[in-house]
């Protein structure tokens, strides 16, 4: 037995393994079963109700009853992002194609355009439409068989025409490159669970929104253009003086008249002190049920007294809460008109694994929007050698600027895209000439990715949907089902025919094949990758190749045991013999799969990637676990049998 130990270790550790990382899958599969019973119950209750409720309405009502659910335990969706994600085709959603402009934009970079820009652009664009040529190329073909040099409309007139096209190429792929951002902080904010944004080709963008069935939604959405504003953050005492009437209102207690504004104005200091970031005295007094019932805003929005500032500390699971609660009218009534709270972009610290958000009281109207810049550079300041972003403005963006920073010397204003906040930093002086920079960055690759949000919103290239697809749910629940019973059929069929045909040999090879199939998923569990219907088909292949080690295995066996060898000599070489056929067959495939994932997009990856785990895990069933048991079944004088 001593000799067997390593590999009985090896196996039950990769079984362990998978099933601890398919455990989330399964708890995550038991939650969405209960969700939808309730929802099921909630839609009847609903239509009960009233039985005129439109399908939107009641789609909403239902999405609300979902979120509150998943609010409500962390550990929902805590199982769901460690669970194996499930492609579009199998949880229904949208597929949509997008082309950036490349020729708006050129006719946005191009200086003085003239109707010969506009006939050249014109033709252009129809040529492009015909070819897989870039539109840059086929532009400065264009304005050289007319004599034109491109110097006339872009760069300047030291360049070379190959200088500029390389300039305008760059441009092009920087415009994808933050089209592809804006789309990214778009979908997220939407909240859109596993998208998938990949880029293909010279100017299309793939985005793939599982879940998100209104189309109208889903195309404003990924079409809207990116809003870069400059807010100014409100005084922290006004802030608070919000904060504490928003309190009272969801706390019931809150009272119009002024003179218990006026008291409730005074009592702000003792509520701010009475939360986790800092616990006062009346805290210590309270259970956390009991202050989250007297105050339900501080006890979610956590502002340090100590603090400067008046900037509330959210948790990430607090954070969908909070935003409702400043949803309802009651609390809206008691926000000034020229106010709104705003979470920041990213999370600013971790608490116990927990993601802590900013949450920050900012003017509704912009002081500035993005428009007015042209250029955004992540560099490290030769000052403090931390990260920062260095902008240029526009002439009238540079004018309104030096205004603006030299009226609010002192105060904070917040840089917002697409209603969340990047960075909020202290002005410290007036910045004249359109030239300013943004700290605050935790490294390069942050600033680098600030430098692109900043750029996106000074100049978006229009973005073209050319292609899309609906694929609903029950569609998606119909080829979950279908993949199944293909898996299913393909594994009997298969051991039916290895158990007739080799009999107890065959029954090894069977009981081999269920720990392939078990160690594909958690392989893709542990990878955290997307299941797609392309994908169920790449292990309904894996499961018939799974079996050709075995079969060659025991083909070897069988031919040492007509030498006359013993069944223990014949089962070792057959073995070692078999290895290298065994090995040079699942290599070109495995090679083949490399190929498929490399250069396929979308399905094609989907299959390649799981034929590649399935080659893997059909290798160690064969050559370690088979090998184990029939080894072990020899040693031990049981009858074995190979057909």
């Amino acid at each position: 037995m001593k000799e067997y130990r390593f590999r009985l270790i090896l196996i039950l550790s990769a079984i362990a393994l998978s099933l601890y990382l398919l455990y989330p899958t399964y708890v995550d599969h038991q939650n969405q079963m209960m969700i939808n019973k309730i929802l099921v119950q909630k839609e009847k209750e609903f239509k009960l109700q009233n039985p005129q409720i439109s399908a939107n309405t009641l789609d909403d009502k239902l999405k609300a009853v979902e979120d509150s659910i998943k609010n409500s335990d962390p550990s929902f969706n805590k199982m769901k992002l460690k669970s194996i994600k499930l492609g579009l085709d199998l949880q229904g959603g949208m597929r949509v194609v997008l082309e950036v402009n490349t020729g708006k934009l050129l006719e946005k970079l191009a200086k003085n355009p003239d109707d010969v820009f506009k006939k050249v652009m014109k033709s252009s664009e129809k040529q492009a439409a015909l070819s897989e040529e870039s539109v840059v190329n086929i532009v400065a073909k264009n304005f050289a068989a007319r004599g034109i040099r491109l110097s006339r409309y872009f760069g300047n007139i030291r360049q070379s025409d190959n200088e500029i096209i390389s300039d305008l190429k760059k441009d092009a792929d920087d415009a994808i490159t933050r089209a592809m951002e804006i789309i990214r902080n778009r979908v997220d904010q939407y909240g859109v669970s596993e998208p998938s944004i990949q880029r293909q080709g010279n100017s299309r963008i793939i985005v793939e929104l599982p879940g998100v069935a209104r189309e109208e939604e889903a195309k404003q959405l990924l079409q809207g253009t990116a809003l870069l504003e400059f807010k100014l953050v409100k005084d922290p005492q006004l802030t608070i003086s919000v904060m504490k009437k928003i309190d009272d209102v969801l706390a019931g207690t809150y009272a119009s008249d002024t003179s218990k504004a006026d008291s409730s104005s005074k009592s702000i200091n003792k509520v701010a002190n009475q939360n986790k970031v800092a616990a006062s005295d009346t805290n210590k007094k309270m259970t956390p049920e009991e202050f989250a019932s007297k105050h339900p805003f501080f006890s979610i929005a956590m502002i340090d007294p100590k603090g400067s500032t008046a900037d509330a500390y959210v948790k990430a699971d607090d954070r969908a809460k909070l935003q409702l609660m400043l949803n309802r009218p009651d609390v809206q009534s008691v926000i000034p008109d020229n106010m709104q709270f705003v979470f920041s972009a990213k999370p600013i610290a971790n608490q116990n694994g927990q993601p802590i958000y900013m949450l920050y009281c900012v003017e509704k109207n912009a002081l500035l929007t993005g428009g007015v810049i042209t250029n955004a550079v992540a560099t490290i300041s030769p000052e403090t050698s931390a990260p920062i972003v260095d902008m240029e403005m526009n002439s009238d963006g540079a004018a309104d600027w030096a205004r603006i920073t030299g009226a609010n010397i002192g105060k904070r204003i917040a840089i917002i895209l697409d209603g969340v906040v990047y960075s909020a930093p202290v002005v410290q002086n007036k910045i004249a000439g359109g030239r300013s920079q943004i700290s605050g960055s935790g490294n390069l690759e942050e600033a680098q990715l600030l430098a692109i949000v900043l750029k996106a919103g000074a100049l978006p290239a229009p973005v073209d949907i050319i292609e899309e697809r609906t694929v609903g749910p029950s569609l998606g629940q119909d080829s979950i089902n279908s993949g199944f019973t293909s898996t299913l059929i393909g594994f009997l069929v298969v051991s039916l025919f290895m158990i007739v045909y080799y009999q107890r040999a065959g029954l090894v090879a069977a009981v081999s094949l269920v720990f392939t199939i078990l160690f594909i998923f958690g392989i893709l569990a542990g990878f955290n990758a997307t299941l797609t219907l392309p994908g169920i088909a790449g292990i309904i292949l894996t499961i018939g190749m799974a079996v050709d080690a075995n079969v060659l295995i025991y083909e070897r066996i069988r031919e040492e045991m007509a030498t006359g060898k013993t069944l223990k000599a014949s089962v070792d070489s057959g073995f070692s013999k078999a290895y290298s056929a065994i090995i040079d067959s699942n290599i070109t495939t495995f090679i083949t799969g490399i190929i498929l994932y490399q250069f396929g997009t979308g399905p094609v990856q989907g299959f390649a990637l799981t034929l590649m785990i399935g080659i893997g895990a059909s290798l160690f069933s064969a050559l370690v676990i088979s090998r184990l048991v029939i080894s072990y079944m020899v040693a031990k004088g049981i009858k074995f049998s190979i057909g």
